[in-house]
């Protein structure tokens, strides 16, 4: 009788979970939809996006320029004539110019600049591949609390159904006097203690879940939950020797975002120099344009504005060379700053890789104790399993109160939900440790 009313609550319990249970996400549509609406990972393509422009302007400086420019002026008073005598004249004159300039020679500072532009392209991209791991790590933390969240919530939903059961058996013993008051009493207490779990319990659950719909940038948590994975599939996949972190770094150093984005900018750091002691090298650039004025003063007869303006039409080409001589020691102080940053970068760097190989270290141990904790789980799921089958004979026979019974059940339903949860700590820790190995956060 005992095994018959646990078998009908776990399959009414079972049964009201799938009754309510909303549309359910996978972890791979978790991820993907953080991805297409987190605000960071969006800031970040804005960036990239941004770097792409510096480099468009960065190589178009080496084009030619062109300006046009148009003057009108007027002069009132007395001025100096034509026969080198001063009279109060009015004049006015009319100009029209059009210019261009080519830079020849900056001291390699237009390349260098495209260059460096390059390398910073290529770091905000790395920046933007970092961002999109950090939100993917994120809700795949999120998702396994869930997971755990649910677990707990259900063990507290077939503990209030067990005991919910046990009190109207009890009651019905107490009716024919096979049972006392305090028997019955006492199982209705722990019926109200399972209640209580089963609300606290579901508010972690509700909390975790509105963390993760946050994370997505979802409006609401309502109707919002995730799919179980398959933990015999985990189980079996607990079974693959883990690498040496050592051999996870070695992987990781060629892979990770975050590393290629410091060794862009320390490589942008080396151009930066180049292009600080560019300033002590001449400049050339070539200038050319054309143009034409009309002039008129007042009292004086003018040709028409279209004879001026050919016959004062005028050409010109020429070469500018600028050399740098003393400038207050500006560009020997640049240099200085560009190799000081050089020399930061390094340091940043250095310490990009030493934080990676920490957190590979951490997650490698983590698998390793998960593994440990699995497999006590499994051995601890069993023998609570057949303790609680015997305790429930003994229970029927008369020979175990209820205080025993309760506390044999319990921890046979807990030892279960560890069982699971401990599945789902191994399932986290090895899908990082592949995640720092260049393959996609899944499971």
């Amino acid at each position: 009788m005992l095994r018959l009313i646990l078998i009908m609550a776990l399959s009414a319990a079972a049964a009201g979970l799938s009754a309510q249970q909303p549309r359910a996400w996978t972890l791979r549509e978790c991820i993907d939809y953080a991805l297409a609406n987190n605000i960071t990972v969006r800031q970040r393509d804005v960036a990239r996006r941004q770097g792409e422009v510096d480099l468009s302007t960065a190589k178009n400086s080496r084009l030619p320029n062109l300006t046009a420019s148009a003057s009108q002026n007027w002069s009132f008073g007395r001025g100096l004539t034509s026969e080198n005598t001063y009279s109060n004249r009015n004049t006015s004159s009319t100009s029209f110019s059009l210019g261009t300039s080519v830079p020849l020679f900056t001291g390699l500072r237009i390349p260098r600049t495209i260059e460096l532009n390059k390398l910073n392209l290529e770091a905000a991209t790395a920046d933007l591949a970092k961002a999109r791991d950090d939100v993917s790590v994120q809700v795949a933390q999120a998702y396994v609390q869930i997971l755990y969240d649910m677990e707990l919530r259900d063990v507290a939903a077939r503990q209030i159904t067990i005991d919910s059961m046990q009190v109207e058996r009890l009651r019905e013993m107490f009716r024919t006097g096979k049972a006392s008051g305090v028997d019955v009493a006492s199982q209705e207490a722990t019926l109200a203690q399972s209640r209580l779990t089963y609300t606290q319990a579901d508010n972690d659950y509700r909390l975790a879940a509105l963390a993760l719909a946050q994370l997505l940038e979802l409006p609401s948590p309502e109707g919002f939950a995730v799919v179980r994975p398959d933990t015999a599939l985990i189980a079996m996949d607990g079974a693959e020797a883990l690498p040496a972190p050592d051999e996870i770094y070695n992987e990781a150093m060629a892979l990770r975002p975050e590393v290629k984005a410091e060794a862009y900018r320390l490589k942008g750091s080396e151009v930066s120099v180049k292009i600080a002691q560019s300033a002590l090298w001449p400049t050339l650039s070539l200038t050319a344009g054309l143009g034409s004025n009309y002039y008129k003063t007042g009292g004086y007869a003018a040709e028409s504005f279209g004879s001026q303006m050919r016959n004062n039409f005028s050409q010109y080409v020429g070469l500018s060379l600028n050399v740098p001589i003393f400038n207050r020691l500006e560009t020997r102080n640049n240099i200085r700053a560009a190799r000081l940053n050089l020399e930061t970068q390094q340091l940043q760097l250095d310490n990009v890789k030493k934080t990676l190989y920490k957190e590979i270290q951490q997650a490698y141990y983590n698998a390793v104790a998960a593994k440990a904790q699995y497999e006590s789980s499994v051995a601890a799921a069993r023998s609570n399993k057949a303790a609680f089958e015997l305790m429930s004979a003994k229970y029927e026979y008369g020979k175990a109160n209820i205080t025993e019974f309760n506390e044999s059940k319990n921890n046979w339903l807990k030892s279960e939900s560890d069982l699971v949860r401990a599945k789902y700590q191994y399932m986290y820790d090895t899908g990082l440790i592949d995640f720092y190995r260049g393959r996609p956060l899944d499971f």
